[in-house]
């Protein structure tokens, strides 16, 4: 029923209703256009619920990325710390599955394999040459740093003294 029927049955005259109209001629939106923006609404009301669950799946998926970045890096890190000569080859026999970030994001599993791997294939890594020779500040005779020639008489005395000469 129209605005204008329902004005008449309420007891309105035909100047009342006239008068009425063109107050508010300007202030009332037709009701074809309120369908189509109330339907337009709809719809992009669809889409951002659409765009929230892509934003959602998106997430979880960088989220995931990024974890798996942070074992890669983890897992880099430890094999050059400790000493892999073939990185590759030592990466390909960790267990990746053991290896997890708790809630700080700290990386957990991999020391205790690299140790294993130590153990049972250490020839994979490099080992700490032990160092000999001269320590810093000394000669390779053993004197403190200057030639005998350079030392005075004292000194010469207390060295021969050392070196029971």
């Amino acid at each position: 029923m129209r605005f204008k029927e329902k004005l008449t049955e309420k007891g309105f005259t035909q100047e009342q209703i006239q008068a009425v109209s063109e107050a508010i001629k300007g202030e009332l939106i037709p009701k074809e256009r309120f369908d189509e923006v109330n339907g337009e609404n709809a719809s992009l009301k669809k889409k951002a619920e659409e765009f929230k669950e892509k934003q959602k799946e998106l997430k979880a998926t960088h989220l995931a990325e990024i974890e798996a970045l942070k074992i890669d890096n983890a897992i880099e890190t430890a094999l050059i710390k400790a000493g892999a000569k073939n990185k590759k080859a030592v990466r390909a026999m960790l267990d990746r599955e053991s290896i997890k970030i708790d809630e700080n994001g700290v990386v957990g599993g991999i020391d205790e394999q690299i140790k294993g791997l130590k153990k049972s294939d250490g020839y994979m890594f490099e080992t700490a040459p032990k160092l000999t020779g001269v320590a810093p500040g000394e000669s390779k005779d053993g004197l403190p740093g200057k030639s005998f020639d350079e030392m005075t008489y004292s000194e010469q005395m207390e060295y021969l003294a050392r070196t029971n000469n």
